[in-house]
């Protein structure tokens, strides 16, 4: 990352001294009228002050709520790479209705900005990065003149990198993905979910301990959430259910067993007791480090959150809520193999359904949509739970319902059995 920068700088200066190409930066950020840009506190900088920086483009707005939490998560990212020395620059795209909300959102942005009333420049850059949803932040390299070396993923980098990622070189993202390979390859259960001063877990009553290494040889479910989330409260106890289901399966089986630990990320230690004391699994106690760790470790980027571990303390996958909700205790002990069998009997179930319905929650015509044919990922409307695969969709509006959660009506308006 060092070198990376000294010849960075190295070609910064060559540029001035030998009468170099302006910041490249200028056709994009400047226009005919303005060739500054906004600072936190109103300042106006020049555009050209960005010349042989790492720039991220950050598409945002202040009333989505995903752009809030990324903000945060820039600001401190942002931050430490100042402190470090390093010539990284953000610019805010605004996306955002009115001046005033334009000017509190920025105020917490230690960064640069686009002026509010600069539509002409907003509207170009979206279309020039092909911005479909936000946050959205792109990376742009200062001598990269025919956009090569443009990332268009800034958001999932940082999540999964951190400042690691800097200076956002195709170069040094390889060699973090080769360093994440390996890591992921000497994972186990215990270097996972012990530190140099704790060995164990919680477990009612009374905060009991119980060793990690107890664990070891068991599918292991890392359940990410906290009291303060509404998805999180409403999931949990469809996945106490499940969990109880499971270890009575496992039981009758004599089969491996399966256990839970609940990583909080909950405010205060008062809600992580009001929240872990309805759960029958185990929990890493609050507050403690490993937690920031595991989040970075599975790319943890939204609650709640399931990853499933194998036997072998590796990852099985990270999608454990999406299979919950598709397949209940079925979907134990969630293996590619598994999944497969599961989808194979969800594409038999689907033969039999109707290709389209009238949903008492929807004034539209639903049809039932594939993953191949546009279902995929979604939120069910519904339920308001993942889902994936076989879905109704409304094609006017997107409105998307699990085939399970459809509750029919006829032509009249009143609701009928499937």
């Amino acid at each position: 990352m060092r070198k990376e920068e000294e010849d960075r700088k190295l070609l910064v200066e060559e540029a001035k001294t030998n009468g170099g190409p302006h910041c490249r930066f200028s056709s994009l950020l400047a226009s005919k009228d303005r060739d500054f840009l906004l600072s936190s506190d109103g300042t106006q900088i020049k555009v050209s002050e960005l010349e042989g920086k790492v720039l991220g483009l950050y598409f945002s707005a202040n009333w989505y709520p995903p752009c809030g939490s990324f903000t945060q998560f820039l600001v401190g990212a942002y931050e430490e790479l100042k402190r470090n020395g390093c010539d990284f620059e953000v610019v805010f795209v605004s996306s955002d209705e009115d001046l005033e909300a334009f000017n509190k959102y920025r105020a917490s942005m230690p960064w640069l900005s686009i002026p509010f009333p600069d539509l002409e420049t907003k509207k170009a850059l979206d279309h020039k990065f092909n911005i479909e949803g936000i946050p959205c932040l792109i990376i742009l390299q200062p001598h990269d003149y025919k956009d090569e070396a443009t990332l268009h993923d800034g958001v999932e980098l940082l999540y999964r990198f951190g400042v690691q990622a800097f200076p956002f070189t195709k170069e040094r993202l390889e060699e973090l993905k080769l360093e994440e390979k390996a890591k992921h390859e000497r994972q186990t259960l215990t270097n996972l979910l012990t530190n140099h001063h704790r060995d164990f877990l919680f477990a009612h009553p009374a905060r009991k301990q119980v060793a990690v290494d107890s664990l070891v040889g068991k599918t292991i479910g890392l359940f990410f959430s906290a009291e303060w989330c509404r998805p999180g409260l409403k999931f949990t106890p469809k996945l106490i259910s499940i969990y109880n289901k499971i270890k009575q399966m496992v039981k009758q089986k004599d089969d491996e067993d399966f256990e839970i630990v609940y990583v909080s990320t909950d405010r205060d230690q008062q809600g992580f007791e009001s929240y872990f004391s309805i759960m029958p699994w185990l929990a890493l106690p609050f507050g403690d480090p490993t937690i920031k760790s595991l989040a970075k470790h599975f790319e943890v980027q939204g609650i709640p959150c399931l990853i499933i571990l194998g036997p072998d303390g590796k990852t099985i996958t990270r999608h454990g809520r999406n299979l919950i909700n598709l397949y209940q205790e079925k979907a134990y002990p969630f293996t590619e193999a598994r999944v497969e069998l599961l989808e194979k009997q969800m594409e038999e179930e689907a033969k039999n359904l109707p290709r389209s319905e009238y949903h008492i929650g929807h004034k539209h015509e639903l049809n039932l949509v594939s993953e191949g044919t546009g279902g995929g990922p979604f939120i069910c409307c519904d339920c308001d739970e993942q889902g994936s695969g076989w879905a109704y969709q409304c094609l006017e509006c997107g409105y998307e319902v699990h085939p399970k959660c459809v509750r029919a009506v006829d032509h009249g308006g009143s609701a009928r059995g499937r």
